[in-house]
């Protein structure tokens, strides 16, 4: 009869009901897993997870019955459709006036800390719609010469934005001095508004502007509003802001009053290039439209280059609309962007069921940063409470008191050049792309606060800071130290993050160096997770399809890639805009995790605002650096191994002579000597003619590396022999080398 049982239970398991495919993918990522998480607790491959999430396959016992469960068990958690949630009671307590108020349709509880980070869901709108037409029907005006609008009369990439009925315009649209707003694909409508207030109304009422949030638990992206400057004189607005140190309107400014008496509220940072209007939040939504002021510098020409400056509004609106549609609705500087994306991608609440009245909460999302937390002492600057409480002001703190994780600025000794150097006739650069965000990838960095611990053993696969002596390995003399970012050998204990002493006991354990590990002290976090890996995936994705807009694509030859790199970024200034802007996102999302106080108010030791949020973590922004840099000098060790002529000797890391070693490092900017001016005459190669296995290679992809400049051998050297960095400077222009 046991038999007869165990056939049932078969034919039940071999047809346990599972959601469509697209649903498979919705709820996984949903908790935050990854396929590998997912394939690892059903023990199997990762491609297989894919092909059941993609539908080209679907389960088989005894998988299927496990997989089922653990899709049905996310669905009560992540529901598709979660009624909305009640209007906020009299008891809940007022938002801070730094942000609007978070409100969501999942259900959050009110006055989170996170609300002033993250992304905010678009406000309720009415049915009715702004009058529309396309750009080539825009008024009769000439625009200057130069300032066309765009041809393109569709968006350049498929985006849910489209799909969303409550979107149906797109994230954004241009204000012009006309009443004209241009949105994404060519799209016009005709603003009446002549005032602020007037022009908050209309978007939320008309404009159906927004789009959808990255998250299943995450927040829709309020509309944006872009000005320029015939638009901030039609508004009201000054032509440029008389206060330079604040970069905001004056609080008696006749629009903020406008602002005022409407009963709208601004931001703590007030109305300047970029400001958020909106109201309280009134039935689980809220109302809030961004703004970016133009004349007053809303585009950094750091981030988006200079090209933005002379475009028309159909084109401004282009080049924002595909940053929006592939990043993010721009809410601020690249910086802050970038920090957004994180957040958006893993929000740090979800909604719940509350096991006792069955009603949706808020809790924390698994794998994300959930809340505020102190950093160790040591990966904390100076003018941390944390460390001002220990030290005073004065106090110039040793590599045994503070965590110094930074890019590299090395150059060589011009003494250490040798004879077959010499005979060279180039310098070569060579630049790895978005190096960053390539060290981000899969990156294991804390969740949680830290916790110290004396006499450590070294794990690999715990995020932290370890105080630990590495002077003990010995490098090559010509060659820059991984440990440091000047890349001279350090003197003694020092501390560094996880990844730089992985690649020490790496090193001692691939070339059998007579050295041990043994940490004095630690600050770990037994808390931790990939946590920037869908950040990676998100960016790494428009960052390579902006480079196919522009002709870059992963399918070229070395030869043609090289070819193509010499001018891409003419072959379109729009794309040169976004392509510029996604990089300063990448650099500027990673250090504003270590953001620092601003203002002239501060006062030392005091904490600011920024410590307020879960993503002020300089621990994860050291990690990030550490793997970049790691990864950077692993690939050097190998370049310089692929091209010596004999083997070093045992235990030792030296080279021979004819070994390539660069001259100088510049963060991701690397230089070495050659006797051909292209990469192709520097880079290794194997027998068969393919790219030395573990060295750099070019290619379009994250990680993989670019022709960054030429210059002649006499130049280099003459750089070295003054005392500059020749990677600063081997573009020959007046621009710093690197990304």
């Amino acid at each position: 009869m046991s038999e007869l049982f165990d056939a049932v239970d078969a034919l039940i398991a071999s047809a346990s009901p599972l959601p469509p495919p697209a649903e498979r993918e919705r709820l996984r990522k949903a908790h935050g897993l990854t396929q590998e998480q997912v394939a690892n607790a059903l023990k199997v491959r990762r491609a297989t997870v894919v092909s059941w999430e993609n539908g080209k396959t679907d389960p088989r016992p005894p998988q299927r019955e496990a997989y089922a469960r653990l899709l049905a068990q996310l669905a009560e958690l992540y529901p598709a459709n979660i009624p909305e949630p009640a209007p906020p009671t009299a008891s809940e307590p007022p938002a801070t006036d730094s942000e609007p108020p978070a409100t969501s349709s999942v259900p959050q509880v009110p006055s989170a800390p996170e609300a002033t980070i993250e992304s905010e869901p678009a406000p309720a709108r009415t049915s009715s719609s702004a009058p529309i037409r396309s750009v080539g029907s825009a008024p009769a005006a000439t625009p200057p010469a130069g300032r066309r609008p765009a041809a393109r009369t569709t968006p350049r990439s498929s985006s849910s934005v489209a799909a969303d009925s409550q979107f149906t315009h797109g994230p954004l649209g241009v204000l012009d001095g006309d009443g004209s707003l241009y949105c994404v694909g060519g799209l016009v409508l005709d603003c009446p508004a002549k005032s602020l207030p007037a022009l908050v109304e209309w978007v939320l009422a008309q404009a159906q502007l927004g789009a959808p949030r990255l998250h299943p638990s995450g927040k829709d992206l309020d509309p944006l509003i872009v000005l320029t400057a015939t638009a901030t004189e039609r508004l009201g607005l000054p032509e440029r802001l008389e206060d330079r140190r604040r970069l905001r309107l004056p609080d008696d400014h006749e629009v903020v009053q406008q602002i005022t008496k409407a009963k709208w509220k601004l931001t703590r940072r007030g109305f300047g290039p970029w400001a958020r209007v909106y109201r309280p939040a009134q039935g689980g939504r809220r109302q809030c439209v961004q703004f970016a002021v133009l004349p007053w510098g809303a585009l950094d020409s750091r981030s988006w280059g200079t090209a933005t400056d002379h475009l028309h509004p159909a084109d401004i609106a282009d080049v924002l609309g595909t940053y929006a549609t592939r990043v993010i609705t721009p809410r601020g500087s690249s910086a802050v962007s970038g920090l957004e994306t994180m957040t958006a991608l893993r929000p740090p609440t979800r909604a719940v069921r509350d096991e006792n009245s069955g009603t949706w909460v808020s809790g924390p999302m698994p794998g994300s940063l959930t809340e505020p937390v102190d950093p160790a002492p040591v990966e904390a600057p100076d003018e941390h409470p944390v460390v001002a409480a220990l030290y005073p002001r004065t106090h110039q703190r040793t590599p045994a008191e503070v965590l110094d994780e930074e890019a590299y600025e090395w150059a060589r000794d011009p003494q250490l050049l040798t004879d077959t150097e010499c005979t060279r006739t180039f310098a070569v650069g060579i630049d790895v792309n978005t190096a960053f965000l390539a060290a981000a990838n899969r990156l294991v960095v804390g969740l949680g606060a830290p916790v110290h611990v004396n006499d450590p053993a070294f794990d690999k696969k715990i995020p932290g800071s370890w105080l630990v002596d590495l002077s003990g390995i010995e490098l090559d003399p010509r060659m820059p130290n991984p440990f440091t970012p000047h890349g001279v050998r350090p003197e003694g204990p020092a501390w560094y993050a996880t990844p730089t002493v992985a690649y020490a006991q790496e090193l001692i354990d691939t070339y059998h160096l007579p050295v041990t590990l043994r940490p004095l002290e630690a600050w770990i976090r037994t808390e931790s997770g990939p946590y920037l890996d869908p950040w990676y995936k998100h960016l790494s994705e428009a960052y390579k399809q902006t480079m196919a807009d522009l002709g870059v694509t992963s399918g070229l030859s070395e030869a043609d890639f090289l070819t193509v790199m010499e001018h891409h970024k003419q072959t379109d200034p729009r794309m040169a805009a976004v392509l510029s802007a996604i990089k300063s996102t990448v650099k500027g999302g990673i250090g504003k995790l270590r953001e620092r106080p601003q203002g002239t108010g501060y006062k030392f030791g005091e904490r600011w605002p920024a410590l307020e949020r879960p993503t002020w973590r300089p621990d994860i922004r050291a990690a990030v650096i550490s793997a970049a840099r790691i990864n950077m000098h692993r690939k050097i060790l190998k370049t310089a191994a692929a091209t010596q002529t004999a083997p070093p000797p045992t235990g030792t890391l030296t080279f021979s002579e004819d070994a390539l070693i660069p001259i100088a490092l510049l963060s991701d900017c690397a230089v070495y000597l050659s006797d051909g001016p292209s990469p192709l005459d520097v880079l290794p190669r194997t027998a068969d003619g393919k790219p030395a296995p573990g060295t750099f290679r070019l290619g379009v992809s994250p990680g993989m590396v670019k022709h960054e400049g030429t210059q002649d051998l006499l130049w280099a050297v003459a750089m070295l022999d003054e005392g500059h960095n020749p990677a600063r400077h081997i573009k020959g222009d007046t621009q710093d080398s690197g990304e």
